[in-house]
């Protein structure tokens, strides 16, 4: 799981206040229309003194011919400022949320594998739909809420000032009591929002988990499992957002009732008789109107504190993500194309996530550049590990491997990766057509050799047949084609990429027999001018291999060829008699 480690809110605050300095346009914009929102405010309740003083009393009967016009004005100015403040503020805000989203699916994809062993991907969705959602609400409404509210609040205590400072000294007793309830319930708000963030990425792994595996749930009865598991991460989120709507309704009406005490002292010193003298009835009004016109700002700019801690708790989760270290990349070794010699010396590893288990211990192996090695054994014994450490999705801990006498970790990560093309037991297809699966990362290769490739790969034999061909749509993970479809489509794309080295982990296991024997044969052809490395569970695949190596609970203990190893009647004979000793039975 991902421990937060950027905690500090004003950090954070400045940290994404950052973002927005290639928006100041925008934002210039909006500061002009907030600012401007609250001057109108102030100036429309500075009016009622003259309308009061002059035009009620027939002192000056032109105001109230004015008044309309003035009146409308203000409506109309007002009207403006709040469409540029909102505008130019959502627009700042669409842009930095985007940013900050884009810069998130840039660090997750520069991630080790072992990062994604360790944290669900519902966890990672929900950072990046759910905590970025959050950032947004509070770059924009929320922003915009509280420089206008704000500003209201300085534009009325200074009309109060002007007017009456006896009267508005009572603030200075009232603000710093308003101050200390809203920094109490900001703590609070702050802590339950990152409570709610958790909860919504088990919510979404659960979903996640749901969707990914319907057959299986559907074909082991498993709905009551899963509907209770998401019961309890669903009320959990539900008693979160009670405690946060809890602690909002709290809050409001506490800070309403601070402020309202003030408007209270301010009546009772304004009946004394020094300082109604020095009132007149329009002054007087003024500043009861101030009073009661900043009871809602108030109430706005504690309402969406909440907000406003939501999305400080969000970039707290977000800028941890973005702060930690992505793959380890230090070389600087590029070659155009490594001849394909691999060598292991010494060996040993530990997946992060079980640090306690050694899979591989002290391997000592050799691949000669064009030979096709198959590593066969039980499952667990450390062979897929082994295809996991050659393109450094993770690093050796003791010992090295190298590629062509230089080690991998001499090499750049990309460089590295463009000699070896793998295909896994798992294959993974992306949305889109059979033809952009097979060229996947080469986006350089035509039409011609797209065919050339899924003809070795035996893809053609039934792409013919569908009516769109090779722009047939394969759905979400190859949903709409068959598990032996989708492996040929994945050894095609491996054979398109035309690399040094062909890993291929338990490449033919979803094929039948005589799809199996012809991309045997394809991928003979393919290796005769590359180095290969096959995983097997099958024996009878890999009999034509140069060398086999056996592997047992993470150490090498046999390699030879076929013939050699049957000779010694060792772990690969035991192993070739269980397998066909099953199949007899």
């Amino acid at each position: 799981m991902i421990e937060e480690t950027a905690t500090d809110s004003k950090a954070n605050f400045k940290r994404l206040l950052s973002y927005v300095k290639d928006r100041k346009s925008g934002l210039i914009l909006a500061i002009i229309g907030m600012i401007g929102y609250g001057i109108v405010d102030t100036i429309f309740v500075y009016s009622i003194k003259p309308l009061i003083d002059d035009g009620l009393t027939g002192n000056n009967p032109n105001v109230l011919k004015y008044m309309p016009i003035f009146v409308m004005l203000i409506v109309l100015f007002r009207g403006i400022c709040n469409f540029a403040s909102s505008y130019g503020m959502a627009w700042v805000g669409s842009h930095l949320v985007m940013k900050i989203r884009r810069q998130i699916f840039t660090r997750l994809m520069s991630m080790p594998v072992s990062f994604f062993d360790k944290n669900p991907t519902g966890d990672l969705l929900s950072k990046i739909t759910y905590d970025s959602t959050q950032v947004s609400s509070a770059a924009t409404n929320a922003l915009v809420s509280l420089v206008r509210e704000t500003a209201t609040i300085i534009g009325l205590l200074g009309l109060m000032f002007y007017h009456s400072w006896q009267l508005s000294m009572v603030f200075f007793l009232v603000g710093p009591v308003v101050a200390v309830a809203i920094r109490i319930v900001s703590k609070r708000f702050r802590k339950i929002s990152r409570n709610i963030q958790t909860a919504m990425g088990k919510v979404t792994t659960s979903s996640e988990q749901m969707l990914n595996g319907h057959r299986e749930i559907l074909a082991f009865g498993g709905q009551k499992q899963e509907a209770d598991e998401f019961d309890v991460v669903s009320n959990n989120i539900r008693r979160q957002q009670m405690k946060m709507a809890s602690a909002s309704a709290i809050a409001n009406p506490a800070v309403q009732i601070i402020a309202s005490s003030g408007l209270a002292i301010v009546l009772y010193i304004a009946s004394f008789p020094g300082i109604v003298e020095q009132l007149t009835p329009g002054t007087f009004t003024v500043i009861v109107t101030s009073i009661m016109m900043l009871l809602k700002p108030l109430k706005v700019i504690t309402s969406i504190n909440n907000e406003i801690q939501k999305a400080l708790a969000a970039c707290g989760s977000l800028f941890t993500v973005l702060d930690m270290p992505g793959e380890v990349d230090e070389g600087s070794v590029e070659v155009e194309r490594a001849k394909g010699r691999v060598e292991l010396k010494g060996v040993s590893f530990c997946y992060p996530s079980k640090p306690d288990i050694e899979v591989l211990k002290n391997v000592d192996l050799e691949i000669q550049a064009g030979e096709t090695v198959a590593f066969v054994g039980r499952s667990g014994s450390g062979k897929s590990t082994i295809a996991s450490l050659i393109p450094r999705f993770y690093d050796v801990e003791h010992g090295s491997i190298e590629l062509d006498g230089i080690p991998l970790s001499d090499y750049t990560l990309n460089n590295l990766r463009q000699q070896i093309a793998q295909v896994s037991q798992s294959v993974h297809l992306f949305s889109g057509s059979i033809a952009s699966n097979i060229a996947y990362g080469m986006s350089e290769a035509s039409h011609e050799q797209i065919v050339a490739a899924a003809e070795m790969a035996n893809v053609a034999e039934f792409v013919n047949e569908l009516e769109d061909g090779y722009d047939t749509l394969v759905g979400e993970k190859g949903v709409m084609l068959s598990g032996g479809q989708r492996q040929r489509i994945a050894i095609a794309r491996a054979l398109l990429r035309d690399a040094p080295i062909l890993i291929m982990d338990e490449a033919t296991s979803a094929l039948d027999s005589e799809s199996e024997r012809k991309i045997q044969q394809a991928v003979d052809r393919v290796c005769s001018d590359r180095t290969a490395i096959v995983i097997a569970h099958r024996l009878s695949t890999i009999e034509r291999a140069d060398k086999i190596v056996v592997i047992d609970e993470g150490r090498v203990v046999e390699q030879g060829d076929h013939e050699t190893l049957m000779a010694a009647k060792g772990s690969y004979f035991q192993l070739r008699s269980i397998q066909y000793g099953q199949a007899e039975e």
